[in-house]
């Protein structure tokens, strides 16, 4: 997408903030991904302190709901939205765990590395594959961010992946309705002033 930026949104548009021992090498290839395919002002942040809150002892896994009411409640009005890379075991009451996690139209995306970096048979995938699947749900989830559903098109970064077997089949890219979708979203927030 291309496009003139708003001077307001300027300074970061997208916010990306690695938690604990999260990768910050991670981080900024999300931020790079983020400005590479929707042509946005990303910055990456210094790490902060997973919110201790979120933690379910019981399960030993942090709860994403929290995590993203936390982190919404912490006001960040530099920035239209931000992403949270996270190394620990994300859950939501519906699912047994998460790679990551959004409000439909919210300002908080959540981004798990944990599950991302193992493949279904417990073999470790190289680097390159773990930082590929952290871009892809970091995009996915950003498009719920930006008011976007899941997708049919198993070629769509909108298609739900409940494995990382199904997330490595993705495309790397929005498909058609999906780009519009987009480009319509950002227009009406005044992030991008002009037509793509």
């Amino acid at each position: 997408m291309s496009g003139s930026t708003n001077p307001d949104r300027a300074k970061s548009a997208v916010a990306v903030i690695p938690y604990a021992g999260a990768s910050t090498i991670a981080a900024k290839v999300i931020a790079a991904h983020v400005s590479g395919y929707l042509n946005l002002t990303v910055e990456t942040r210094p790490p902060e302190k997973i919110p201790p809150d979120a933690l379910d002892k019981r399960r030993r896994q942090y709860n994403a709901a929290t995590l993203i009411q936390t982190i919404e409640s912490m006001h960040r009005k530099d920035c239209f939205k931000v992403i949270a890379l996270f190394d620990v075991d994300l859950f939501t009451p519906i699912f047994t765990h998460v790679f990551g996690e959004a409000r439909q139209n919210g300002r908080v995306a959540l981004v798990s590395l944990f599950r991302l970096e193992s493949h279904m048979n417990g073999s470790s995938p190289p680097t390159d594959r773990v930082l590929e699947r952290a871009a892809k749900i970091a995009l996915h989830e950003l498009g719920h961010l930006l008011d976007l559903l899941h997708c049919d098109d198993d070629r769509c970064l909108m298609y739900f992946s409940g494995s990382v077997d199904t997330l490595d089949q993705t495309g790397f890219n929005f498909c058609r309705y999906c780009r519009t979708a987009l480009r319509r979203k950002l227009r009406q927030e005044g992030i991008i002033d002009t037509p793509t």
